[in-house]
C-alpha cells in the first residue's frame, strides 16, 4: 500500500500560507483545517495552514512525514440519512516546532500573505506565564510564543506589516479572544516591548471570541485497516468526526464582510454577539447530556444512542428539550428547534459510542452550569417547576448515593463532593438529606431550599424514586 505524501498524491495545489495555527491535534485538523480545505475548493480563498506545535512533544514529525496530507472521515446522521464520507485534506503545508527551530518559528511572522491565526491549545493554554522572562529562547506558553512571533513580524516589516491580522482562538473558555489579547498585552509589559508595538497590536489585530462545536473522536484505531484499504493509502493521521459542525466567531462589523466564508456551505456564524449561541449550546446540547445521564443510567441504559432511540426515554428528552429548555431561551423559536433536532441526530450517531458513565464526570458542577439556569428561568417565567428537568435533578441526587438496587455506581467526581452526598443520603432521613444537599451553596451557588416549589418537588420525587427502587 502506498504511503500518503505529495509524491504519491498527484497534483496537490501550491498555495500561499495565509493561516498560522497553534495546535496540531485531532480537533483542529478535523474542524478548522477541514473547513479551510473546503474554502479552497469552493471559494477563491486559496490559502494554506502552517501549523505550530505548541508543546515540545507532539505530532509534528508524523504530519510532516505525510507532507501535511491526511483524511477526515465523517460518520453520522445528517438530515435523517446515515452518512460516511472521506475527504483528503490538502490545506496543511506542514508543522513548525519552535522547540527544535525557534528562529524558523519566528520567521513565520515574515510572511506577507498572513491573514489569520487560529489556535486550540486546551483550556489551560491561554495563560500568562511570568516565568517567560524574555523571548531570546522559546517561551513556555502559547501566548508568549505568539507575542514573540508577532513582535518579530512587527520588526521585520519596520512597524508596518502589510496585512491586518485576525486571531481566532478555539479554546473552550468564555471570551477566549479577549483573554488571549489580555495575555499578549501582559507580555508586552513583562518584556518591556515598545509602545509602538502595543499600539499596533491594539489597532491592527482583531482578536475574536469564538465558539466551536463538533465531536471529533480522532484516530479510528479500530477501523483503520478497512479505511486505509478503502482510500488506497497508508494514512496514519486519519481523523474521525461527526458531520455536524458550527463555528461562531464574534467580532466587529468588519468580520461580517469576510469573503472567505460566503457561498462555502459551511456552518459559520459571524456575529457581534456570541452569547446567545453559547447559551443555546450550553442549555440544549450540554444541558440535555447532563440531565440525561443519571435518569438514563438508573433506568438501565449505558449509551446515549440507546437512550434517544428508546420510545419512553426519547419522549422524555423531547419534553425537557422542546417544552422546558427552549421555552426559556431568547433566540428565534425556529432556529432553536432546528438546533434541537440536530442535537438529537448527533446523539443518535451509530458510529460514536457515548457511554453515559464516560460523560458523567463532575455531573454536579455541570448540572449547576448547564441545567439549573433553565430550571430557574422556567420557574420565574411560568411560576411552576419544569417537571422533566426536576425529575432529572432528583435522579442526579440518587445517582450520587453511589448505590442502585444494591449495585455500586462508579461516580467520577471530587472526593469531597461524593462524600458529602453520601453522608447526607445515609442520615436515615431521606427528606432531611435532600434538604441538606439543597442547602449547599458551594455546590449550587445558592440555598435551593429558598425556592420552595423546587425543594418540595425534589424532596417528594426523590422519596418516590427511592421507594420504587427498593420495592422493585
Amino acid at each position: 500500500m502506498k504511503k500518503l505524501n505529495k509524491k504519491t498524491v498527484p497534483l496537490i495545489p501550491d498555495r500561499p500560507i495565509k493561516i498560522i495555527q497553534f495546535g496540531e491535534g485531532n480537533f483542529l485538523r478535523g474542524f478548522v483545517d477541514w473547513m479551510m480545505d473546503i474554502l479552497n475548493e469552493k471559494t477563491e480563498f486559496n490559502g494554506n495552514v502552517q501549523i505550530v506545535q505548541p508543546l515540545e512533544r507532539g505530532m509534528g514529525k508524523s504530519i510532516n512525514d505525510q507532507d501535511g496530507l491526511y483524511h477526515v472521515l465523517l460518520e453520522g446522521i445528517e438530515r435523517g440519512e446515515k452518512i460516511q464520507k472521506t475527504r483528503l485534506i490538502t490545506s496543511v503545508s506542514g508543522v513548525s516546532n519552535p522547540y527544535e527551530d525557534y528562529q524558523g518559528f519566528l520567521r513565520l511572522g515574515e510572511n506577507p500573505y498572513l491573514e489569520f491565526i487560529f489556535s486550540n491549545t486546551t483550556e489551560a493554554g491561554i495563560q500568562f506565564d511570568e516565568n517567560d522572562i524574555g523571548f531570546d529562547k522559546t517561551p513556555n506558553s502559547f501566548p508568549g510564543k505568539l507575542t514573540a512571533m508577532l513582535y518579530h513580524r512587527f520588526q521585520y516589516f519596520n512597524s508596518h506589516p502589510p496585512t491586518k491580522l485576525v486571531i481566532v482562538p478555539c479554546e473552550l473558555i468564555e471570551k477566549n479572544g479577549e483573554k488571549l489579547k489580555e495575555c499578549l498585552l501582559n507580555y508586552v509589559e513583562h518584556w518591556s516591548l515598545p509602545t509602538s508595538f502595543k499600539v499596533w497590536v491594539e489597532r491592527s489585530i482583531l482578536f475574536c471570541n469564538s465558539l466551536v462545536d463538533r465531536i471529533v473522536p480522532g484516530f479510528p484505531k479500530d477501523q483503520i485497516d478497512k479505511i486505509q484499504e478503502r482510500i488506497g493509502y497508508e494514512d496514519n493521521l486519519v481523523v474521525k468526526a461527526e458531520p455536524f459542525h458550527l463555528w461562531v466567531i464574534q467580532g466587529p462589523e468588519e468580520i461580517k464582510q469576510m469573503p472567505m466564508f460566503k457561498n462555502s456551505g459551511l456552518n459559520v456564524v459571524l456575529t457581534n454577539n456570541l452569547e446567545p449561541y453559547r447559551t443555546r449550546k450550553v442549555r440544549i446540547l450540554n444541558g440535555i447530556h447532563t440531565a440525561m445521564v443519571p435518569i438514563a443510567y438508573l433506568n438501565g441504559f449505558e449509551e446515549v444512542r440507546d437512550v434517544v432511540e428508546d420510545e419512553e426515554m426519547g419522549a422524555f428528552l423531547n419534553q425537557i428539550m422542546f417544552e422546558e429548555i427552549i421555552s426559556t431561551l431568547d433566540l428565534p423559536q425556529e432556529e432553536l428547534e432546528t438546533y434541537a433536532h440536530e442535537v438529537i441526530e448527533r446523539f443518535r450517531n451509530p458510529f460514536i459510542n457515548h457511554r453515559l458513565l464516560d460523560i458523567s464526570l463532575n455531573s454536579v458542577a455541570k448540572f449547576k452550569v448547564r441545567v439549573l439556569p433553565s430550571i430557574f428561568t422556567y420557574l420565574e417565567k411560568y411560576q411552576k417547576v419544569p417537571k422533566g428537568l426536576m425529575t432529572a435533578f432528583a435522579h442526579l441526587i440518587l445517582f450520587y448515593s453511589g448505590k442502585h438496587n444494591a449495585i455500586t455506581i462508579p461516580i467520577n467526581d471530587d472526593k469531597e463532593v461524593i462524600a458529602f452526598f453520601q453522608m447526607a443520603l445515609n442520615m436515615g432521613d431521606l427528606e432531611q438529606g435532600v434538604k441538606m444537599i439543597l442547602s449547599n451553596e458551594d455546590l449550587w451557588g445558592t440555598d435551593l431550599n429558598e425556592k420552595t416549589m423546587l425543594s418540595e418537588f425534589l424532596k417528594e420525587t426523590v422519596k418516590a424514586i427511592a421507594n420504587d427502587q427498593y420495592s422493585s
